[in-house]
């Protein structure tokens, strides 16, 4: 059964049916009306005053509309692909599917036909090779998309400069439009008429509304013209941005400090609605007893329009801000001008405390259990199948369009055989491209679930039983493969490029701005020692640790700093998690 607590606005429809309270004062355990849906496992919850959808484990979703008194019942979305992300905005919301494809609905500018209808805003890039979307942000009246390639665009309303150009000239985009190139990572929200744009050097980009100061440009206005760089970033790792209306947090890491992650905001965490409080035009650190001590760090946290969650890693509930509906779980509807502790009664954290997410949407709120569908090495693989830049090998789908791979995965995917590629560009002849992509990601992955039917006739040809991580440790044994070199302290180490290209983005970075050049050897300057570089080069391929390999506390140290400088994908399982496991044993 689902592990998932709710508190907040409970109309329009009910989301907690056996309740009749309008409002939901203390968090309860939140059950389907639908008892079927109680044994799915939710993999992701996005909520607004529009909608709240719950997407499932197994791609599929529910949505209940807030609109209005005669949407009683929740519906299944209907999108014949398998939903990856759900995202859900001011009157509008979008869907990643995980071909790459976005629909989206709700907004007249998106849609003007038929708000309720989803319509397919990726595939209105007028960039042919710049569809594929690796995720889907929405904010307030705006919908932000981010592709494989790294570029972002916009769909929607730019009054406020949200789509960052100047809104006098330019009020809205009907079709998604190019912001801005070279972006890791977009951060928006329901309520929010900002975006904020992360790029792989950490630097940090924003523009839309600033009435409240949200974005820090150092004066009172009410929205900028362009695209602005923000300065006087507190030192460290941006972790993670959350937007609100009135004001946005950020989350950043410094393993230099005690605590290591702390919280800043980005007007005033003290912000009561109403209040005629002063401006701040200081990044604000929150602080407070309840998460400051060094072995009980922020592990998420959320905030909507004026309301704020903190998880801490001992399960501890912090909350702050505006509670008219009570989606703080107070008890009340008092605002609450200080960061204080829920207790969650109903709740046990009888599985990883990691696998716990918070989600604070504008007049509701949840906390749920949602563990990974796919390996570290799984959802890497399936990313660099999407994003194309450093393919080598091509297919013929029946309609003649191309679809790109990689030689070396499906080399040792499909039994290192040559007829067995020649059989698969007969099988992809006969598909269509949407089909195609599904062969191409389940033979990367080894995950049958992505189209169970399309499975069953590749299987012949693909390694059935074997699992990714020993796939990718049969390419770690055979130095042939190796065709490129880290050279450092005297020693070399040798990777296949692609592999480096796959699970470190600094790397991706490095190889992806050296397109010409043909050099196949780099000096890393990093301060690991060579026992901790080995660590990381059979983590890479293996997602494991040596069993010969004695871990100490210097090298959990170095190691640390180590997962930051090469930008090491960490998902799951997590490489600290595993050095600090080993180290206690």
């Amino acid at each position: 059964m689902n592990d998932c607590l709710f508190f907040g606005k409970n109309e329009n429809p009910k989301l907690i049916k056996n309740k009749p309270e309008r409002i939901i004062k203390k968090p309860i355990q939140f059950k389907f009306e639908n008892e079927n849906e109680n044994e799915k496992q939710i993999k992701q919850i996005s909520s607004s005053n529009y909608s709240t959808i719950f997407l499932f484990k197994n791609g599929k979703a529910i949505e209940y509309l807030h609109e209005n008194d005669s949407n009683k019942n929740p519906s299944k979305i209907q999108i014949e692909e398998n939903i990856q992300k759900v995202t859900v905005g001011y009157q509008n919301e979008a869907i990643l599917t995980i071909e790459g494809n976005v629909f989206a609905k709700g907004s007249d500018i998106i849609n003007p036909k038929n708000r309720n209808e989803f319509i397919n805003i990726s595939s209105l890039i007028e960039d042919t090779n710049d569809r594929i979307i690796e995720d889907v942000v929405s904010g307030e009246h705006s919908i932000y998309l981010l592709t494989s390639n790294q570029n972002v665009y916009g769909i929607g309303s730019n009054r406020y400069c949200q789509l960052g150009f100047d809104p006098e000239t330019f009020k809205e985009a009907e079709k998604p439009i190019l912001m801005m190139k070279n972006v890791s990572k977009i951060f928006s929200g329901a309520c929010s008429a900002s975006v904020f744009l992360l790029n792989p050097n950490r630097e940090l980009f924003v523009c839309g509304y600033n009435q409240y100061s949200q974005k820090r440009l150092g004066e009172l206005i009410k929205e900028n013209k362009k695209i602005t760089k923000i300065q006087n970033i507190p030192k460290g790792k941006i972790i993670d941005i959350q937007c609100g209306s009135i004001h946005s947090l950020m989350l950043i890491e410094n393993e230099n400090e005690n605590p290591k992650r702390k919280l800043y905001s980005f007007q005033g965490y003290n912000f009561i609605p109403n209040n005629k409080a002063e401006h701040n035009f200081q990044f604000t650190e929150i602080k407070s007893s309840l998460f400051e001590n060094d072995d009980d760090d922020i592990l998420d946290f959320s905030c909507e329009y004026a309301s704020n969650l903190i998880l801490t890693q001992k399960g501890k509930l912090i909350v702050f801000g505006w509670n008219e509906y009570g989606q703080l779980g107070t008890g009340d509807t008092k605002n609450q001008p200080i960061p204080i502790q829920i207790e969650l009664p109903e709740l046990r954290f009888n599985e990883d405390i990691s696998n716990y997410h918070i989600l604070c949407g504008v007049n509701r709120s949840f906390l749920y259990y949602s563990s990974l569908s796919f390996s570290n090495l799984e959802e890497d693989l399936i990313k660099l199948f999407r994003r194309k830049e450093f393919c080598d090998i091509s297919f013929k789908t029946e309609n003649g369009e191309i679809i790109e791979a990689h030689k070396l995965i499906l080399k040792y995917r499909l039994n290192q055989n040559q007829n067995e590629i020649e059989k698969l560009q007969e099988i992809i002849s006969n598909k269509s491209i949407k089909e195609s992509n599904q062969i191409f990601e389940m033979i990367y992955s080894n995950n049958s679930k992505i189209n169970p039917i399309l499975y069953s006739e590749i299987k012949e040809i693909i390694n059935l039983n074997e699992k990714i991580e020993e796939t990718m440790e049969r390419i770690y044994l055979n130095e042939n493969e190796k065709d490129f070199i880290i050279e450092r302290k005297e020693k070399q180490y040798k990777f296949p490029k692609l592999i480096l290209i796959m699970r470190s983005e600094l790397y991706r970075g490095m190889f992806l701005s050296v397109t010409n050049d043909t050099s196949n050897k780099v000096t890393d300057y990093s301060e690991l020692s060579n026992k901790s570089f080995q660590i990381f080069e059979y983590w890479i391929y293996s997602n494991k640790i040596k069993e010969e390999i004695e871990i100490t506390q210097e090298i959990i140290d170095e190691i640390e700093t180590g997962i930051d400088y090469f930008q090491l994908n960490q998902t799951n399982p997590n490489l600290f998690d595993l050095l600090i496991k080993k180290f206690n044993n």
